[in-house]
């Protein structure tokens, strides 16, 4: 839920690390993607265990978001969590789908393929920018 307040953070520290040249870039990539995975396995697991907190003033996502995600989850259904990676809307709709006790299995699914491609994304962008860095040296 660390993403809903700061937004864009393991997309820089994962570019930064990219252009050090210093680290495998697929294992970049491949851990990149399973920290984001499992940051929205933890939301799904929140929303399935926590219909109590949901009420609180401290709990990190208002009301407001939470009403809204669901409404989106429930109007476009799984395929909702293809959006899980997008900032501010990705924790409510993961969190959502473990309130409404969406299986874990293909929430997995289309999480991880989210998640994936926005780094793939990312990592293309990259390789791309430095490439052409390099031609115009």
């Amino acid at each position: 839920m660390v993403a809903t307040i700061v937004p864009f953070g393991s997309e820089a520290y994962f570019s930064s690390l990219l252009l050090l040249n210093k680290y495998n870039p697929l294992l970049l990539l491949f851990f990149a993607s399973l920290g984001n995975i499992l940051g929205s396995v933890f939301n799904w697991i929140c929303g399935y265990y926590a219909a109590y907190f949901m009420k609180k003033k401290w709990f990190p996502i208002s009301q407001k978001r939470i009403n809204k995600a669901t409404l989106f989850f429930l109007k476009y259904g799984k395929w909702s969590l293809l959006l899980s990676w997008v900032p501010l809307i990705g924790d409510p709709i993961t969190f959502v789908a473990g309130t409404l006790r969406y299986p874990i299995l293909p929430f997995l699914f289309l999480v991880s393929i989210g998640k994936i491609l926005r780094y793939l994304m990312i990592y293309l962008l990259i390789i791309n920018f430095q490439e052409i860095l390099m031609l115009l040296n």
